[in-house]
């Protein structure tokens, strides 16, 4: 009887252990990490481990702060405020580049602020002394467009490409919009191209997908051969009335063959050195032209929802590394800014869809933004991880102005600094 009762008392302690430790493993799965990124006229924006932002009236939080907690962010009540000297794991999306952003971290906390700030800037390629800019400025990457090309070899482009890398701390990204058709940056020069791509219509009405395939797969041979590493296309917006803006540069198919073409577009080029960008998220649909002004996007939701985010949704499923977000206002979604500017279009990619990319705004010195004050901050606190702009002083003097105004939290800079770094590890761009 005495042994029954000790046997009894042992397994009774174990069972309580063994209850005690699945309390605690429930509880840390459902541990969340968030930082508060920066703030605005009314709230602190707070942005959790996938990327959703969230405005909260938070007494006691700060910008910068890093907090655990086992509330949804969404319904934030009861938190710790954290200090991570390490890795931030308020950083860790556990996404498409989950296995770089510790070596990125590393790297970024030996940069200085400027680099860092660099790092998240993609620059449209100056008129001159390039070399001599990016060696002060440490930008993640340059946009070429046709004049940066023309009338050069093969052998002069790469000497090009080649002499901004070797003034890089950290290797650049080198981007164009080689779409095809009426958007095409290198094949006009016929020293670079037999002929310049076509448009993606021409080539689906000549020989449908199977064509679009092998355009994709000799386009990605010859940006690769030139040390392009970036290509803004493909054009996933959807559209089949000739008279859009964006028509022509589009499939001009309805939802699923423009979702299959861009399946393809992504599949295809898998594997041979240049990322394709989605863009314009979140769809472009019949909206005027934003290089020239504001452009309003008042369709409901739904219509949205159901037509234009599937390409963008098929494409992140097939393995794209990066999206381009447009500068249309869509009012459903955000009535107040730009989609490149609002978090809430942001949230949409981040939660809805899935994405651990990196999200591209669309070139800030466009018209449709002209008059948006402060884009550029706004830009970085909407969820955007590299900044196409042209004018970089200006775009480098804001950012560092509210951080030293506590609007954007320096370490928001490290978190998106920390991600373009990453994606530049898996892409092979950086070795070790």
């Amino acid at each position: 009887m005495k042994r029954f009762l000790i046997l009894f008392l042992v397994l009774f302690l174990l069972s309580g252990c063994n209850e005690k430790e699945v309390v605690k493993d429930v509880q840390e799965d459902t541990l969340n990490y968030a930082f508060v990124i920066g703030k605005n006229d009314e709230f602190l924006l707070i942005q959790d481990n996938k990327g959703i932002i969230y405005e909260k009236n938070i007494s006691g939080l700060n910008p910068g702060d890093m907090i655990k907690t086992y509330d949804d962010i969404s319904n934030l009540n009861d938190y710790e405020i954290i200090s991570d000297d390490d890795f931030p794991l308020a950083f860790n999306d556990n996404g498409i580049f989950k296995d770089y952003y510790n070596i990125s971290y590393q790297k970024v906390k030996n940069m200085s602020l400027d680099e860092k700030i660099g790092q998240i800037l993609l620059v449209r390629y100056p008129s001159e002394n390039q070399t001599d800019v990016l060696e002060k400025y440490q930008f993640g990457g340059y946009v070429f467009y046709a004049k940066d090309f023309n009338d050069k070899t093969k052998d002069e482009v790469i000497k090009m490409i080649n002499d901004n890398q070797n003034v890089a701390k950290t290797p650049i990204l080198t981007a164009v919009d080689e779409e095809g058709g009426k958007v095409n940056r290198i094949s006009t020069n016929s020293n670079l191209a037999n002929e310049p791509f076509k448009s993606p219509r021409e080539l689906y009405l000549s020989g449908g997908f199977d064509l679009i395939k092998e355009d994709t797969i000799k386009k990605s041979k010859l940006l690769y051969e030139l040390g392009i590493n970036l290509n803004l296309a493909p054009v996933a917006d959807v559209s089949t009335n000739p008279n859009d803006y964006m028509y022509s540069r589009t499939l001009g198919e309805n939802t699923d063959k423009t979702s299959e073409y861009v399946k393809t577009i992504i599949k295809s080029s898998n594997g041979l050195g240049v990322t394709y960008t989605l863009k314009h998220f979140p769809g472009y649909g019949n909206n005027t032209d934003t290089h020239q002004g504001t452009s309003l996007d008042n369709r409901s939701y739904d219509d949205i929802l159901n037509n234009d985010l599937p390409p963008f949704k098929v494409g992140i499923d097939e393995g794209a590394l990066s999206i381009l977000v447009s500068h249309n206002i869509v009012s459903s979604i955000d009535s107040d800014l730009p989609s490149s500017l609002s978090y809430k279009v942001h949230n949409l990619l981040r939660d809805n869809l899935n994405f651990t990319g990196i999200v591209i705004t669309d070139d800030l010195d466009m018209g449709a933004i002209g008059d948006v004050k402060s884009s550029t901050v706004k830009a970085v606190l909407s969820g955007n991880d590299l900044i196409i702009t042209t004018d970089y002083e200006s775009s480098i003097n804001a950012i560092k102005e509210a951080i030293n105004n506590g609007e954007i939290s320096d370490k928001l800079i490290d978190k998106t600094a920390t991600r373009v770094i990453a994606f530049k590890y898996y892409k092979g761009m950086i070795k070790g």
